[in-house]
């Protein structure tokens, strides 16, 4: 009986050896050594202090600052736990609303936020992701038009010229990968540091 036992404890012992340890060792050997910034989370530092990932989206609101898409993520209620409130951008209940297109409350709150966006650039059509939430909630980036439609009530609320806010945002556009993988995007938290940098340059 032992001689049957054996050879599947020994591939057991193997396959976890393998599998459990040498492998995941050599993958997180290989992506420190080829990418590091990515393999340790796309961390994002100013002033010596983390404060954020490239990979996941903030909650930016006054109007100082770009705004990222709108996030549907959601947290306990502190009141009462066995409800949930709206908290933008918790990364740790990453998730969509669920709503579906007939859904009033889904059309009411895109309808509120399209008409307060036409009237901050009247005569500018309203990008869609500055509308539309993301799957995750946790997204990091707009499209270029998104954040050029913003550019007018970012320079105004910072005192900038229009041009020199406008060509910030030309320079944070990253293309498709390759020039043909993805779309082109801003990173919002990347943009929103460079105008910090910006204004007090």
């Amino acid at each position: 009986m032992l001689q049957h036992i054996r050879p599947a404890v020994t591939m057991i012992v193997a396959m976890t050896i393998l599998t459990g340890i040498a492998y995941p060792l050599a993958m997180f050997g290989l992506a420190q050594g080829i990418f590091p910034h990515q393999a340790n989370g796309s961390l994002i530092e100013h002033d010596g202090k983390v404060i954020g990932s490239s990979l996941i989206g903030q909650n930016f609101t006054g109007e100082n600052w770009f705004h990222g898409r709108p996030s549907a993520t959601t947290d306990t209620d502190p009141n009462d736990s066995t409800k949930t409130v709206p908290a933008p951008y918790n990364a740790a209940n990453s998730g969509g609303s669920n709503l579906g297109p007939t859904s009033k409350a889904l059309v009411d709150r895109v309808t509120e936020d399209a008409n307060k966006l036409a009237a901050e650039n009247p005569g500018t059509p309203v990008p869609m992701d500055l509308v539309t939430t993301s799957a995750s909630g946790l997204d990091p980036d707009i499209s270029p038009a998104a954040a050029l439609f913003q550019v007018p009530r970012v320079a105004k609320a910072r005192n900038l010229p229009e041009a020199k806010v406008r060509q910030l945002v030309q320079d944070h556009i990253t293309g498709r990968l390759a020039g043909l993988i993805g779309e082109p995007h801003v990173n919002v938290l990347e943009l929103n540091l460079a105008l910090d940098a910006l204004a007090h340059g």
